[in-house]
């Protein structure tokens, strides 16, 4: 943990924890919250622990004070949120966009927490170049700007060039999220996370997936992260699914859902 760690030791993280079973942790990204994977959360439920909290500054999770967005204190608030959930065995980690960041450098520094890895249009990757609202936001000034501009038909203009089937009810949602402070939160978010910052990283993560059971589910028609971010992760398989983009979770709910599953049960715990 780094020197801003103990201030998670009373921040309250909000999440979603249904069912019971194997427990699965479900790290979500820009700019949604834990609702994202409600549908596949109710496709797993019945037979898992499926344990989904917003991260900082999104969903009804608030930013706590000193928040550094350094890599090590990503892995800091991922590791809180476990154990304020309670859970105590090895985990599912199942992430996307920005949870990807977060879980894998907590999976990272806590391997023996890790049962199964499973990595959905994500990146942790030193020569990764921004997209363009990446750069944008990360831009002084020009940032602001396009946040005090950003309504419901610019977000639901390029969310659905990211995913083009996602549904009028999630862009309401997310839209809806998108308050002042949560703006604000993205654009801190974006400027302190730059792609060098996984040097050094990268090898600990393909170190970790070569002893840990890794899926990767990727939607080919992601404009953000190219298909060839997929071969990266040194997963023994990999799921591309030509149909979908960036937001596979949200557009195919059961392919997920049905992915996770057969991953889990062809990787029983010994």
């Amino acid at each position: 943990m780094t020197a801003s760690a103990p201030l998670l030791r009373n921040a309250p993280v909000h999440r979603i924890d249904v069912g019971h079973g194997e427990p699965v942790l479900l790290l979500h990204g820009n700019p949604d919250s834990s609702a994202m994977w409600q549908p596949v959360i109710d496709r797993l439920a019945p037979t898992l622990r499926c344990v989904a909290p917003d991260l900082p500054g999104f969903g009804a999770t608030p930013v706590p004070p000193g928040f550094d967005y350094s890599l090590e204190h990503m892995a800091a608030f991922v590791d809180h949120a476990v154990t304020q959930a309670g859970i105590d065995q090895p985990l599912t980690l199942v992430m996307h966009d920005f949870g990807g960041p977060y879980g894998m450098a907590w999976a990272v520094r806590h391997p023996h927490k890790v049962r199964r890895i499973v990595v959905n249009n994500t990146l942790f990757f030193s020569d990764y170049r921004w997209h363009f609202w990446g750069r944008v936001w990360r831009t002084p000034w020009l940032g602001e700007l396009s946040m005090r501009l950003m309504n419901r038909w610019i977000l639901a203009l390029e969310t659905r060039r990211g995913s083009p089937h996602i549904s009028d009810a999630h862009l309401d949602a997310a839209y809806a999220l998108m308050t002042p402070s949560m703006r604000r939160m993205v654009l801190a978010l974006y400027r302190k996370s730059d792609p060098a910052n996984f040097r050094g990283w990268e090898d600990q993560l393909l170190a970790l997936t070569q002893r840990v059971p890794t899926l990767v589910l990727w939607g080919e028609r992601d404009p953000y992260l190219p298909r060839q971010f997929a071969d990266r992760f040194g997963a023994r398989q990999i799921v591309a699914v030509p149909d979908a983009g960036h937001w596979l979770a949200v557009e195919q709910p059961q392919t997920v859902a049905d992915a996770i599953r057969r991953f889990i049960d062809a990787t029983p715990n010994g």
